[in-house]
């Protein structure tokens, strides 16, 4: 029996996925959980055979969870799920080493089939995405220009970054005029919102 997590925020997509994978005889869904938090709680005690997880949960996302798993050395199989096919994304989950990488709206005979499939050792991309590969763009962000980044995305403004980071407020403005710059972007908004799209924070 192929014991399986999945964690959906969407309601009704996750409970129609457990609908589906209960009618396999060779499936069974041990949870079903609506944010990245209670997902993380149940595979550490109930160590899955298979994670079928939403790369955009709250809390803590799918693709953060894939690096928590792997670095907890849970033997799990992992499949992430997502409505976007975005190379930056696709590069991270490589990088965390899943099994599967799946678009939603793929038929549900592909998802069951994907499942069995990484129970067999195989490593499952949509087709869509694997051709997204193919025109990965390497991200052009430093690490702290990143991590600014991503503050002005949780809504901090300049003097709360120059806290949490220990710089000064001109060093923040550098790192953002600089990533602005380097995205092509008009505002910080703006280098938020394409670096969000390419997968980058």
């Amino acid at each position: 029996m192929i014991r399986v997590v999945i964690a959906e925020d969407q309601q009704m997509l996750r409970g129609a996925l457990t609908s589906l994978l209960a009618f396999e005889t060779d499936i069974k869904v041990l949870a079903e959980v609506s944010d990245g938090q209670k997902a993380w709680d149940v595979i550490q005690s109930e160590q899955p055979d298979v994670c079928l997880l939403d790369i955009e949960i709250p809390f803590i996302s799918g693709l953060e969870l894939a690096e928590k798993i792997r670095n907890a050395n849970i033997p799990s199989k992992i499949i992430i799920v997502t409505t976007f096919a975005r190379p930056g994304y696709l590069q991270k989950a490589i990088d965390s080493q899943v099994n599967g990488y799946l678009l939603k709206d793929e038929p549900i005979d592909f998802l069951i089939e994907s499942i069995r499939k990484v129970m067999n050792g195989e490593r499952v991309v949509s087709m869509d995405l694997a051709a997204t590969l193919f025109m990965k763009e390497k991200n052009p962000l430093s690490e702290r220009e990143t991590e600014v980044l991503r503050l002005v995305k949780d809504g901090l403004a300049t003097r709360e970054i120059s806290k949490v980071l220990f710089l000064t407020k001109g060093t923040v403005r550098n790192y953002l005029s600089s990533a602005i710059q380097k995205l092509e972007a008009e505002s910080r908004q703006q280098a938020v919102n394409i670096a969000t799209e390419k997968g980058w924070l």
